[in-house]
């Protein structure tokens, strides 16, 4: 097991490529959604991992805002997460898109006993209302898209 910093790609494609051509499966923390998302597109992991999952060479885990950015969608995580929070080195530019990892957007936390699964009915919502595909996880639940992918060949 490595751990990744990916603030330290930033600019650096090449160099992960290489890196995570090493790996078969990659394992992404949670917190902010906005962050991780701007982290992943300014180190260009997403398209590395994209890129692999289409030619089935890694396996994408996570928890939390790294399964929410999953979709190709972050509009309704900002009842959540903070889009304007910017860590210094970061793009301050917001992120709406996600790499599409999924077909749907997920709602984690949901019903669960987590300090933000009071505002997660927030995203519910905005995705009821913009007639969009999502799926709602507990705390301690997985989803595993190769289900999705199988379906779709």
């Amino acid at each position: 097991m490595q751990e990744l910093d990916l603030r330290h790609f930033f600019g650096r494609t090449d160099r992960l490529v290489d890196t995570l051509a090493q790996f078969d499966a990659v394992w992404v923390n949670g917190g902010n959604a906005f962050i991780l998302r701007r982290a992943m597109k300014q180190s260009r992991v997403d398209l590395a991992i994209a890129e692999s999952l289409r030619y089935d060479r890694i396996v994408y885990s996570g928890f939390s805002a790294a399964a929410v950015i999953a979709s190709s969608t972050l509009h309704a995580l900002d009842h959540v997460s903070d889009p304007i929070e910017v860590p210094p080195g970061y793009d301050p530019a917001v992120v709406w898109d996600g790499p599409g990892i999924l077909p749907f957007s997920l709602v984690v936390h949901f019903q669960s006993d987590h300090p933000e699964s009071h505002k997660v009915g927030q995203e519910v919502a905005f995705y009821e209302r913009h007639d969009m595909d999502y799926r709602t996880l507990k705390d301690g639940e997985a989803i595993c898209n190769r289900q999705f992918a199988e379906r779709d060949r």
